[in-house]
């Protein structure tokens, strides 16, 4: 391979290359060569934070059990000398006997500390009163469009916060007390990708107050991969205007929500969750069924004014109501405005079905599933949640590339480790860390799941004419690994190791 200027300029045998320009500096690399691995839907912004020490990991990868959970947050308090401790990774599904985490439970740990707690999913938040007082909210709070503080039947806040707006209001005194390290944080979480052979990721809900960061590591020659990310939607929002074509930072589109996270109830489906202890577990009632966070005509005042300024939409979504809803909303947006290449994309894709992944292909609607969900979560989505049917056939990547959809795979951030190899292999055998099947669903094949964080997810970043491939006019980003990834075992696969990293020919990692 000939790389000049960041460039690849020509393929070929080792004697061919060496031809066409007998003066060229040689590297030899020891390990199988193959394109750099893009993460299409991270968040590195809020994960350098959440992932760094200014919060307690309670993550289930970190912590397994209700126990250990509970003992690292007493000794945070204990240790906070009375400043406020904010953590991460609660997941009553997973740590099996956490109790119910309202703000009397959390009062009763933290006392006057400031204690907030952010579910795994980051699709909701628990807190006490002094981190209420702190983050200046009380029952006259109204709830932000989209989301909400549960209620007592007083109208009393419960301690709880769903989805993305109220998450913010809560943590609010964290990003601000983050401020000042992330000049140190955010650079370290963006090497850790890198090491893990991504090089370029996508962030979907990015803060441009980050813009000054990314421009002072440029300038220091400090850019470990490219960055493309996602401006978050607001009700009565006002689109930026779009332009340039930076090859290392750009925006790419506006995210949005249509329904939230299965771990916690609100996912908009047309079936019920199980009634099980872990539903119950939930607070949740027999025969419940969530429901989306905007209607319809909410959800379409929010996103067309971004599309008719040109963005690419990306919204989250999982129950099969939601989905439906989305692409009715899609549907008319692109018929209204005449949209040809939009590349719209649905999020995470939990219950969606082969009807709904071909009608998405037919309006030119892209997907990205979070298959990931199946390695940690498999079993629970099964016997918990959804049962065998529904379950069963969560994130079916398999049926995606049946539709003919470009589809792509991703971590969603700090909710998993970024590991994108092992996507591939979970998508390959549906099966869960603890080796068992999934009842329902197809797999996808090693092409597919190779192009699923390369090809595909440049396509889908509107990257595929500067990387997602090794060949010529595309950028050098490339990774060194130490196993075939096209022919080994999709065990062997998960485990494949990165041990360089190149961005445009210059070795990072």
């Amino acid at each position: 391979m000939a790389v000049d200027d960041g460039m690849i300029v020509a393929l070929g045998s080792a004697d061919e290359i060496r031809r066409s320009d007998p003066e060229a500096e040689t590297v030899a690399l020891d390990g199988w060569v193959m394109p750099g691995l893009i993460e299409p839907h991270g968040h590195p912004g809020f994960s350098a934070i959440l992932l760094s020490d200014l919060v307690v990991d309670l993550r289930p990868v970190v912590i397994p059990d209700a126990d250990g959970v509970l003992a690292a947050l007493r000794t945070a308090v204990a240790d906070a000398g009375g400043e406020a401790v904010f953590a991460n990774g609660w997941d009553a599904l997973l740590q099996r006997g956490l109790p119910d985490p309202d703000i009397r439970f959390l009062d009763d740990l933290a006392g006057s500390v400031p204690l907030v707690v952010i579910h795994n999913s980051g699709h909701s938040v628990y807190f006490n009163t002094a981190a209420a007082l702190a983050a200046g909210l009380d029952r006259s709070t109204p709830d932000p469009v989209g989301a909400s503080f549960v209620r007592d039947a007083e109208g009393g806040l419960t301690g709880v916060a769903l989805e993305a707006a109220a998450v913010e209001m809560v943590v609010a005194p964290m990003l601000a007390k983050a401020q000042q390290h992330l000049p140190r944080i955010l650079p370290a979480h963006l090497r850790d990708l890198s090491s893990r052979g991504i090089t370029t990721v996508s962030d979907l809900s990015w803060n441009p107050g980050l813009d000054p960061l990314i421009d002072a590591l440029r300038a220091q020659g400090a850019m470990p991969l490219r960055l493309r990310w996602y401006e978050m939607s607001r009700p009565g929002g006002a689109p930026s205007v779009r332009g340039g074509e930076d090859p290392v930072f750009r925006q790419t589109g506006v995210k949005t929500w249509s329904d939230g996270s299965p771990w916690v109830g609100n996912i908009a489906t047309s079936f019920p969750y199980l009634d099980t202890p872990a539903t119950r577990g939930l607070g949740l009632e027999p025969h419940h069924i969530g429901h989306a966070n905007y209607t319809p005509d909410e959800l379409s005042a929010i996103a067309e004014p971004y599309a008719a300024a040109g963005w690419q939409l990306a919204c989250h979504v999982h129950g099969d109501r939601a989905i439906d809803a989305t692409l009715d909303v899609y549907a008319q947006i692109i018929a209204r405005h005449g949209l040809t290449d939009h590349r719209f994309r649905l999020e995470h894709c939990g219950a969606m079905t082969p009807a709904q992944f071909e009608r998405a292909a037919s309006l030119g609607v892209t997907v990205s599933l979070f298959v990931d969900h199946i390695t940690y979560w498999g079993e629970v989505l099964v016997d918990d949640l959804f049962g065998a049917e529904h379950g069963g056939a969560w994130a079916d990547a398999g049926a995606a590339f049946a539709a003919g959809h470009r589809a792509t795979f991703h971590n969603d951030g700090w909710v998993t480790p970024n590991e994108p190899f092992r996507n591939m292999a979970v998508a390959e055998t549906r099966t869960t860390r603890s080796g068992y099947r999934m009842p329902g669903g197809t797999v996808v094949t090693r092409e597919q799941a190779l192009l699923a964080h390369t090809a595909n997810a440049a396509w889908q970043l509107f990257s595929e004419h500067e990387v997602g491939a090794l060949s010529p006019g595309l950028f050098a980003d490339f990774i060194v690994v130490d196993r075939d990834p096209v022919t080994v075992s999709s065990e062997d696969l998960a485990a494949t190791q990165v041990s360089a990293t190149y961005v445009g020919g210059v070795r990072v990692v």
